[in-house]
């Protein structure tokens, strides 16, 4: 069956850097976008990025901070995060979507992990 499982959270200090893993199973890969959202407590789940083919996009939040890659030998897109604001922080989660229509909009997405916790704390 289709599953997603995200890694690479933790606790960073702001400025600092974190890569975030979501290693996917039961579906090919390249045939899919794959998005990253996130969701902070009391707020709305967001888009951050995905990636669609070779065509990616990011939150106006997080340009020119997040890239969003995949591997599709080993099945995993990755989300490096650098320069890392407070307002960063959030519960992380990788979905996939119905196709490979290129969106961050959560309604979009099918199949969800069960999301990596990132914290931005000095």
């Amino acid at each position: 069956q289709v599953q997603l499982v995200e890694s690479g959270g933790g606790l960073v200090q702001p400025g600092g850097s974190l890569r975030l893993s979501c290693v996917v199973s039961g579906f090919i890969l390249e045939y899919y976008t794959i998005g990253w959202f996130r969701q902070a407590p009391g707020k709305e789940r967001e888009g951050v990025s995905y990636i669609s083919n070779l065509r990616t996009d990011y939150a106006d939040s997080v340009k020119g901070r997040f890239t969003i890659s995949r591997d599709n030998a080993k099945k995993t897109v990755y989300l490096q995060m650098n320069s890392l604001k407070p307002e960063d922080t959030a519960v992380y989660y990788c979905a996939r979507g119905y196709g490979s229509s290129r969106s961050l909009n959560k309604n979009d997405y099918r199949y969800w992990g069960q999301g990596t916790q990132v914290t931005v704390s000095s």
